[in-house]
């Protein structure tokens, strides 16, 4: 049987190419040579003397393309996701966005499906009424119901801000993006856990200051944009807790602009801990979440579910805070 790793030894392509192009995933950029130049998926192999069959997954991201690129967060579990499918050599992935998703093209000759991000109760009901084996990834569905894979908001924000009060610092502000619930026909503001997290803890150590508290879009340029107009209202806050790495790295942009230096000036703690915030012009302080990590175990749990299992699973994914530079911990050590 030709595996997944033959066909793309054969091509001269990663294995996780092979899987997007089998796919038809439009989101990846390779030649028509390449395509052409990639066998057709084969889904059968062996074991213990029997025929087996891969199982057909889907992937639905209720992010559209334009959120997926401007937020490493959601890239890195696809990731995760396409490289535990070239391990496993499940290779007969569809994906899908949720935003103009048609059902019957969703749902034809599907296991089982993988949803990333948060979706709205009737979207998962359209959904669980044609295909019983679903796996949520960065969703809190019915646990009595579906597996899902999640991090805890909460506690990852409280060790953030506990970080920069140990620190000394009170004055703290906060940049974060709008929380969105996706349906197939549009999307709906939702809680934003480490905003209201944020607020909550600041309030109870009466420290909460509202008017430093930004919100936007989850984006470099809108941290940007963010940081831009707390410089301007002026009376700058000694720290900031940024909700994602991209709008902190913007926001340190509108800060070096204005010539205000991160830590001395103005110390920043930030959240996901994408490659690129090792290696910002201050190498960002971080709450570092395991994306890839969360995207192999909802393969995980997907297979294993298809595989008999029945009762449905919760994996809570720890999160990290990596000590960078732009808390200024090094900086109070010296």
């Amino acid at each position: 049987m030709a595996t997944l790793k033959d066909i793309a030894a054969y091509a001269n392509v990663s294995s996780s190419t092979v899987s997007r192009v089998l796919n038809n995933d439009h989101t990846l950029s390779v030649s028509e040579v390449t395509r052409e130049r990639t066998p057709v998926k084969i889904r059968k192999g062996t074991a213990n003397g029997k025929d087996l069959e891969a199982p057909r997954i889907g992937i639905i991201f209720a992010q559209s393309l334009e959120e997926e690129l401007v937020d490493p967060f959601f890239s890195s579990i696809r990731h995760g996701i396409e490289s535990e499918c070239s391990e496993k050599e499940i290779f007969t992935v569809k994906s899908f966005r949720l935003k103009g998703m048609k059902q019957e093209e969703l749902l034809q000759d599907l296991d089982g499906v993988i949803v990333v991000g948060r979706v709205s109760p009737e979207t998962v009901q359209e959904v669980s009424d044609h295909l019983d084996t679903i796996v949520f990834i960065n969703h809190k569905a019915d646990e009595d119901l579906y597996d899902s894979v999640m991090i805890d908001f909460e506690k990852a924000t409280k060790h953030a801000l506990n970080h920069l009060f140990g620190l000394g610092y009170k004055k703290i502000g906060y940049i974060g993006g709008t929380e969105r619930e996706h349906y197939i026909n549009g999307s709906s503001i939702i809680e934003d856990q480490r905003q209201t997290v944020f607020e909550r803890v600041m309030h109870e150590k009466g420290l909460l200051d509202s008017e430093k508290v930004y919100i936007g879009e989850y984006s470099m340029t809108e941290g940007y944009e963010l940081m831009g107009q707390a410089i301007k209202q002026g009376n700058l806050p000694e720290a900031f807790f940024i909700a994602s790495d991209a709008m902190a790295i913007g926001a340190m942009r509108a800060l070096q602009q204005s010539n205000i230096k991160v830590p001395e000036d103005v110390a920043i703690v930030s959240f996901d801990d994408v490659d690129i915030a090792a290696f910002a012009s201050t190498p960002l302080t971080t709450v570092k979440v395991y994306t890839e990590e969360m995207g192999r175990q909802a393969v995980k749990m997907l297979v294993d579910r298809l595989s008999g299992r029945s009762v449905p699973l919760k994996v809570m994914v720890p999160t990290k805070l990596i000590y960078r530079e732009s808390c200024g911990a090094l900086l109070k050590k010296q």
